[in-house]
């Protein structure tokens, strides 16, 4: 392994040229439990060292050499402004759904503005939350004029009592909540039009061809008070069959929260994801002891061996250990943990400087 530190705004990048890894993670700390007192939870001073934490990804797949630098600074913009609300002593929901919001808002993602395009050339998103908590989620499918799904599928959780709303029902109860609709037009970038034409020959293969883009967007993590959440969004997979909903909404399959064990965000091909109901799976072996990294790579293994998909998660633990861990080429991610953000791009890849340096 070759190793070089950056600190105080100097680059540290770390190369794992183990054979047998395919996949990048880091987990910080020892493992620590959270101790019950009197029906509260108080947080050993080992678990409150590594709080408040946030991991973001900004999908998983093939990123074209040129657009490799706008994923990465995009989803390192994205940790600054999550982590900045959990510094404030705000919540780990706040900072998933204003991290995945600021992702919505970058062109360069496949969520939001950026958005690929269905086969009629029309954008239709999907995105969700949960909260460990209470285990409460919102969730909303094929949404077509909303600027922000992450924060639609909030108030899903928030003001009904249903977990996901679909289609022309999201967009009434958006109206409803007063939340504005944009022109579809607004959502579409010249490069998902370009793909899109692309993509319409007989021979083209959209699964393979969705590598070509950043694609869904998610973020985990873990407040002061040891309470944690996730959030997931994405535009949906390149010239899919109008109406198609993949695994982004899906509880269990996007996402999955719960304080006892800890929270996924999922990039990658929907449908795999969706057979393994990957989040949940990679929850159910950390549930049997398994580290952050160890049960991320399990999931991962068991969706390549049984139904061939590759992808990627981001996974973070109670006591704030993480990982970022993918089995496809490339997943953008970052975090942010002890005024230190991290990210990287490519297999084995790992960058560190202060959270306030500027990238």
């Amino acid at each position: 392994m070759l190793m070089l530190m950056l600190l105080s705004g100097r680059r540290n990048r770390q190369w794992d040229r183990s054979p047998s890894s395919a996949l990048t993670s880091l987990v910080a700390g020892a493992r620590s439990p959270h101790l019950r007192m009197g029906g509260s939870t108080h947080l050993p001073s080992q678990v409150i060292d590594m709080l408040p934490v946030l991991v973001v990804h900004g999908g998983a797949g093939h990123i074209p050499k040129e657009r490799s630098e706008k994923s990465t600074a995009g989803v390192c913009s994205a940790v600054r402004a999550g982590y900045a609300i959990l510094q404030g002593g705000g919540s780990s929901m706040d900072a998933v759904v204003e991290a995945v919001s600021e992702l919505e808002n970058n062109p360069s993602f496949n969520a939001g503005c950026g958005s690929v395009l269905n086969v009629k050339g029309e954008v239709e998103m999907d995105a969700i939350v949960m909260d460990g908590k209470t285990l409460g989620s919102g969730a909303v499918s094929a949404v077509r004029c909303i600027a922000n799904p992450v924060q639609l599928a909030r108030l899903v959780m928030d003001k009904t009592s249903h977990a996901c709303l679909t289609a022309e029902g999201a967009t009434q109860f958006a109206s409803a909540m007063g939340v504005p609709t944009v022109p579809q037009e607004s959502l579409i970038t010249e490069y998902s039009r370009m793909r899109w034409k692309k993509n319409l020959a007989p021979d083209a293969n959209p699964v393979e061809c969705q590598m070509g883009k950043m694609g869904t967007v998610g973020a985990v993590a873990v407040d002061s008070d040891g309470n944690i959440a996730c959030a997931t969004s994405t535009g949906g997979m390149l010239n899919k069959m109008e109406g198609r909903v993949g695994d982004t909404p899906c509880i269990g399959c996007g996402g999955y929260a719960d304080n006892k064990i800890g929270a996924v965000s999922t990039t990658g091909h929907g449908e795999a994801i969706m057979k393994v109901t990957l989040a949940r799976l990679i929850l159910f072996h950390m549930e049997q002891g398994q580290s952050v990294e160890a049960a991320s790579d399990l999931g991962l293994a068991y969706m390549k061996s049984r139904v061939d998909g590759l992808g990627g998660v981001v996974t973070v633990d109670p006591q704030g250990h993480w990982a970022a861990r993918f089995s496809s080429p490339q997943m953008s991610w970052g975090a942010a943990q002890k005024d230190t953000l991290h990210y990287g791009l490519y297999t084995g890849e790992h960058f560190t400087q202060r959270i306030d340096v500027p990238h």
